[in-house]
């Protein structure tokens, strides 16, 4: 199964960022085989990075998301492409995974944050 991590950094080894629309990376990996590429989020700037930031791992092609958080906008977004949300996901990208994979992590039912969340940072 292709997920996608928020990343502070380019590596399995990487924190996960605790911003969805905001991200610095999105680390998308292969489940089964933790092959995996970081991909730069574009949408950390400026508005509507939510949706942005939605759009671009929806074009991945990945079936869920991990992150710490999550606004209104990209998950309806995300809910509307069919793909799985997890919030509250924190430690490495590995250890998320991981824990992913064993199936401790809680599918979110909607948004933790407001809309703009992570602006400051």
């Amino acid at each position: 199964m292709r997920i996608a991590v928020t990343s502070t950094g380019e590596s399995l080894i990487s924190e996960v960022d605790p911003r969805f629309g905001r991200a610095a990376f999105f680390i998308v990996c292969d489940t089964d085989t933790m092959d995996f590429v970081a991909i730069e989020n574009e949408n950390v700037a400026g508005g509507a990075a939510g949706i942005g930031s939605a759009k671009r791992v929806i074009d991945e092609g990945v079936e869920a998301v991990l992150t710490g958080n999550c606004g209104p906008n990209a998950q309806r977004t995300l809910h509307a492409a069919g793909v799985k949300l997890y919030i509250g996901v924190t430690g490495t990208v590995a250890e998320a995974v991981e824990h992913f994979k064993s199936g401790t992590l809680t599918i979110a039912e909607g948004p933790n944050v407001p809309s703009h969340f992570g602006m400051d940072k």
